[in-house]
């Protein structure tokens, strides 16, 4: 098992992966992004590789060019926690919290679809209550 320094490392790789196959599917090359961001190109290339964990405002900026919500990309850094403005089901660590976190991660999805997915999965499941 890793310690905490390796679970920080991890979460770094992880972040960065993130960031890359992000701007993969952009279809932008890292210097495209790096313009776009205003964010040097060794530096994007660092954070993507997982050696240096960028700050907020660097990730915002990262968010802004490849037209993501700046939250999927702070819940990718670890910065927010999902649950933070939801439902007290949500915030109970319910089944709710990780299907609506798997719904906002995936990076197919733009954030309009997202955000009409987990509005329609709340409309199913707001009647059922505690039970299921």
């Amino acid at each position: 098992m890793a310690g905490p320094g390796g679970a920080w490392e991890d979460h770094r790789r992880a972040l960065g992966g993130f960031i890359r196959s992000q701007r993969q599917l952009a279809r932008l090359s890292l210097r495209q992004l790096s313009a776009l961001s205003n964010i040097s190109n060794p530096y994007l290339s660092q954070i993507e590789r997982g050696l240096h964990e960028p700050s907020v405002r660097v990730l915002h900026a990262i968010a802004e060019a490849l037209d993501i919500s700046a939250e999927s990309l702070l819940l990718q850094a670890g910065l927010v926690r999902e649950h933070a403005g939801g439902t007290p089901a949500e915030a109970a660590g319910s089944g709710e919290a990780s299907t609506e976190r798997a719904i906002r991660a995936d990076p197919r999805l733009s954030d309009a679809q997202k955000e009409a997915l987990i509005s329609v999965y709340r409309s199913y499941t707001a009647g059922m209550g505690a039970t299921s």
